[in-house]
């Protein structure tokens, strides 16, 4: 057996010598200089969120593991897992010569293979095949594959790494990289696992225990079988004894101990997130693996982000989210037809403070959970948006400033009108419909002539897509632009279309609040921005996206539009309703689109901005003869469903904090001349109906049929 089991072993050690050395030979080239991967393996890492006051969002990882350097390692581990596994490991080289000799024997006497004789540093470099394998499951098949060649390959690097690397780093890396079963890689999530504490405050029985879970996790669980689990622990024991690592009399001690376990589930991903956070958690994940200040190509960034081991701090206010997500889920029920979506952005900034769902972040739709974030575009993990009505119009209005046109801009605006002939980028739009695709207001006595404080107050339809036929469809789509509206939703580009005007083309509550974010910085328009700062477990910090802020409108147009904007939420405008309890100035402009599928209101203060709005999920529900949180709607309006929403989550996030008033322009009112003939509002009347309109005839090419309300 001696002689058999020594020519094996040098034909194992020397590949140059024997037929089974010439074999090993051609499958371990390349392993002359064994790769840095082996030497400092690349191990995947849980990834920790942050909000901005330093509480954590969720854990994310593909393999949950907390990498420790040896003197954050209990000395009880480190002697138990060395006692059990490879009691000569600080002896022998990378091979033993005497372990497998007795193995060799072990095995012949049983007439089976119940006895290994690997190394724990040959484990060690099998496990680093695995886990650069990854999510592979060819590749770990391979890795883990039990022939000639694969054993030889494992044995040569083996051989160079004890000549490379201390015993001791060896050992710290085996117990950072080896599986403990139940979702645990390494001591340290073993350790929280199944005690809900550090590796280094483990006890001797407690590290005994994790000890002997390597050679079989499954069997060994002392979760599902703990009398298999406690006797395991105590071989490893009474090994800690016989290497006198641990006295007779601590033995006894932990031998008496039950096991003691305070297992904890695995937490992982956005799922786990706390306070409605998993959609903002999820955003994040986009843009890690989206932005290139994360790596060159997607598959850098994927790398990145599944390596893990990075601590992020978001932009996310934990009190803002709390008075967003408060908002969402007390006016709508997660059982009703429709559902509401907030999303809160710092003017001047563009930082993300808020992002809340009425339906909550999961997979169970029994639960009405659901993973689509209604509050960002498609590309970032939401759905293809929805149409904003009338919260467009600010716009057009922005547009119409900036090309020169005064903030008393008067236009006839009668009660319905024939789209006009406009121009495009490209050329120029016709109504070539027959017949010609007609715009009405709500009411046959809304008509004008109207100026631009009061047409915005009472979101008429006609006013403005007159002023879009003056500066003509390209200047409005070069103002969306400017404010970050560069394609629709789901990522196709905006059409040049009148019923731009009326908000026909699917947005985002993200999209929407920046813009409105835009308006409060006077003309400042921000990236939006979700992450502050990013590290990596050992203290280094990552690049994140740098945050580009550009003028893209003059102070001028900036105060006119707050303050025809605030006239909305004055006592004439739509939004009247929607004061804040210590009445502090506030604009914004409401919104409905087609057939009452969607409804906004998207508000401000100079500190804040927030865009929230209401519908079916799938932009498929009429909010006509409805009920929502309990409450019957014969129709449902931007100031009548969002607005109450948007009026809670900013009475909440903004209590206690300093009032500011936002930069206003002096707008002379017009002079009314009453028109004895008319039966409706006239020129300016305070009676005119502040409510959507429903155009009617031929829908616009590139459009639907909107329905947009002011």
């Amino acid at each position: 057996m001696s002689v058999l089991s020594g020519v094996l072993l040098a034909g194992l050690v020397l590949p140059v010598a024997g037929g089974i050395g010439l074999t090993a030979k051609s499958t371990a080239e390349g392993f002359d200089e064994i790769p840095d991967d082996f030497k400092t393996p690349p191990l995947t890492q849980a990834t920790q969120i942050f909000d901005s006051k330093g509480g954590l969002i969720a854990k994310v990882y593909e393999r949950d593991r907390t990498v420790l350097t040896a003197d954050q390692m209990s000395p009880f581990m480190r002697h138990a897992q060395v006692d059990i596994e490879d009691a000569r490991f600080y002896e022998h080289g990378a091979v033993d010569l005497k372990g497998v000799l007795r193995a060799l024997s072990k095995n012949a006497e049983s007439g089976t293979a119940a006895q290994g004789a690997s190394t724990l540093t040959q484990q060690y470099v099998k496990n680093v095949n695995v886990e650069k394998a990854g999510e592979d499951k060819g590749a770990v098949q391979e890795a883990q594959r039990k022939t000639l060649g694969r054993k030889i390959q494992e044995l040569k690097v083996a051989i160079r790494l004890e000549e490379e690397l201390p015993k001791d780093q060896i050992l710290t890396n085996y117990l950072n990289i080896t599986f403990y079963g139940n979702g645990a890689y390494g001591v340290e999530a073993a350790s929280q696992r199944y005690f809900s504490k550090s590796n280094k405050d483990l006890t001797i029985a407690e590290a005994a225990t994790l000890a002997g879970l390597v050679q079989n996790p499954s069997l060994y669980d002392p979760k599902l079988h703990p009398v298999a689990a406690q006797k395991r622990r105590d071989i490893v024991i009474d090994k800690m004894v016989e290497n006198k690592h641990i006295t007779a009399d601590q033995a006894k001690e932990a031998k008496a101990a039950p096991l003691g376990l305070k297992y904890k589930d695995p937490q992982n991903g956005c799922i786990t997130a706390k306070a409605g956070m998993g959609f903002f958690c999820d955003y994040v994940r986009h843009v890690v693996k989206q932005d290139p200040a994360f790596g060159k190509s997607a598959e850098d960034r994927k790398k990145l982000w599944d390596t893990g081991g990075l601590n992020i701090y978001t932009t996310l206010d934990p009190d803002k989210q709390a008075a967003a997500q408060n908002a969402v889920t007390k006016n709508v029920n997660v059982t009703d037809p429709v559902s509401a979506a907030a999303t809160m952005v710092e003017p001047g900034t563009g930082k993300i403070l808020a992002m809340a769902q009425t339906r909550p972040y999961g997979l169970v739709t029994e639960k009405n959970q659901t993973v689509v974030n209604l509050n960002v575009d498609l590309a970032m993990g939401g759905g293809t948006g929805f149409q904003p009505g009338s919260t467009f119009k600010p716009v057009v209005a922005a547009a119409a400033l900036e090309a020169g046109l005064p903030a008393t801009q008067e236009y006839e605006s009668p009660h319905e009108l024939p789209y006009p002939t406009m121009k495009t980028c490209e050329g120029t739009w016709k109504n070539d419909a027959r017949p010609k695709t007609v715009v009405p207001n709500e009411s046959a006595g809304e008509k004008g002539p109207y100026q631009l404080k009061m047409a915005m107050a009472l979101s008429v339809n006609t006013y403005f897509v007159q002023m879009e036929q003056e500066i003509g469809l390209c200047a409005v789509k070069q103002m969306a632009n400017k404010l970050g509206i560069t394609a629709k939703a789901s990522g196709k580009p905006l059409e040049e279309v009148p019923a731009m005007a009326l908000g026909v083309e699917e947005m985002s509550p993200l999209t929407m609040a920046n813009v409105y974010a835009t308006f409060a910085a006077e003309g400042t328009h921000c990236d939006t921005i979700a992450i502050n700062k990013i590290t990596t477990v050992e203290g280094k910090d990552v690049p994140v996206p740098a945050g580009h802020c550009e003028k893209v409108f003059s102070e001028t147009t900036a105060q006119a539009l707050n303050t025809i904007l605030n006239g909305v939420t004055e006592n004439k405008g739509t939004g009247a309703a929607l004061n804040l309890e210590d009445d502090r100035q506030i604009a914004g402009k409401t919104g409905t689109s087609d057939h009452k599928k969607a409804a906004w209101f998207d508000g401000y203060t100079p500190q804040l901005a927030t865009a929230v709005w209401l519908g079916g999920p799938a932009g498929g529900v009429e909010m006509r003869d409805i009920t929502i949180n309990g409450n019957y709607y014969g129709e449902v309006f931007g100031a009548t469903g969002p607005g109450p929403i948007w009026q809670m989550a900013m009475n909440q996030a903004l209590r206690g904090t300093p009032e500011q008033s936002l930069p206003m322009a002096d707008i002379p009112d017009p002079v009314v001349k009453p028109d004895p003939s008319s039966t409706g509002t006239g020129t300016g009347s305070p009676t005119a109906t502040p409510r959507g309109t429903t155009p009617r005839g031929t829908t616009p090419r590139g459009t639907t049929s909107p329905d947009p309300e002011g």
